[in-house]
């Protein structure tokens, strides 16, 4: 069995959760002895038996790898879709239904990542959530769809117990939108919480990221520099007094897990991802955004820190997802159904 991993996103333009999802899959796939490698679009002698994509395929590079013999499996994160509510499930629904009913040429219909999905041989996605909506919304069998975790480094999982020797709240992860960086910065400051925010925007010039720079003060709002070393950033959250992440959408948040597996309590949005994997293991923010409610929600819980205890959930390593892909990679060659 031969592995051939793609990404159409490059990772120097964007980094963050998939890039270490896609590296750390290849490399633990390696350690149990899946042959894997890189797709190398330039290489014409390249073989393999596995299209692994991360991200949607077009329905035409799905079919070239057929006609190579080649099995598509495509792993697809759903951050929007799978927090949705059950009414807007029902919308997308039958707006789906709607379009896949209309007398559209083929190859328009081809070029819907709902129809282009069930055209692939197996999904993969972290979340039972994920799995709903692709079963409710895009009427996939929920036999061709695998649930699959991300996984945690041995660096995390190791990290012993938390010091918590700052007065600071911590948050790690990319300066930007969809993570409400500049919100989660601004509320800070009425609420009288120290935050220390880890990571880089994707763009210094773009104004999110220059108004967010307007809160940093160095004593409510504190920055440091991206860090990418897992040993650095393990003993920033080590020593932090719990965990922030205020984002608009999530679908399997590395850097919540990060947290968790350092030992620190958990402040997340209300959402279906948060809830399927931390339950009442966390502290959440108001569903629907105000940025007083945030704020005092914010204070209760740094109030709250020091007699919190750190979420008691299962944390997967990478080996762990690594089987966890294997199994569907042999299932699938054997063309049999999945967990």
């Amino acid at each position: 069995m031969k592995v051939l991993f793609n990404c159409d996103l490059p990772f120097s333009l964007a980094h963050g959760g998939m890039q270490v999802q896609i590296e750390q899959s290849l490399k633990a796939l390696r350690q149990i002895g899946v042959d894997a490698e890189f797709l190398r679009w330039w290489d014409d002698k390249q073989t393999g038996d596995i299209l692994h994509q991360f991200d949607t395929l077009p329905d035409n590079i799905t079919r070239l790898a057929r006609e190579k013999g080649q099995k598509v499996i495509v792993t697809i994160l759903l951050t929007h879709q799978c927090n949705r509510s059950p009414r807007e499930l029902l919308v997308r629904k039958l707006a789906v239904g709607s379009l896949l009913s209309l007398p559209l040429p083929r190859r328009v219909k081809a070029m819907l990542p709902w129809q282009a999905a069930r055209n692939y041989d197996h999904l993969t996605v972290g979340l039972e959530a994920e799995r709903n909506f692709l079963e409710r919304v895009y009427g996939l069998p929920r036999e061709k769809v695998s649930l699959v975790p991300l996984g945690l480094a041995d660096t995390f999982l190791k990290a012993g117990p938390p010091l918590r020797a700052e007065n600071h709240l911590i948050c790690t992860g990319t300066i930007t939108q969809s993570k409400n960086s500049l919100e989660l910065a601004e509320i800070a400051h009425p609420a009288k919480v120290p935050m220390l925010f880890v990571g880089k925007p994707y763009d210094y010039q773009s104004q999110y990221w220059k108004d967010f720079q307007k809160f940093v003060d160095g004593n409510l709002v504190k920055l440091h520099p991206h860090v990418k070393d897992p040993a650095e950033i393990v003993q920033l959250l080590r020593r932090a007094r719990g965990y922030v992440l205020m984002s608009r959408y999530e679908n399997w948040s590395l850097a919540a897990h990060e947290a968790a597996g350092c030992g620190l309590p958990l402040l997340l949005p209300d959402q279906n991802w948060s809830r399927e994997r931390f339950g009442d293991q966390a502290s959440y923010f108001p569903k629907k955004w105000n940025a007083a409610a945030a704020a005092a929600a914010l204070r209760k819980f740094y109030d709250a820190c020091p007699a919190l205890p750190s979420p008691q959930v299962h944390l997967p390593s990478w080996l762990e997802a690594a089987e966890n892909l294997r199994d569907v990679y042999n299932r699938v060659l054997k063309g049999s159904a999945t967990k």
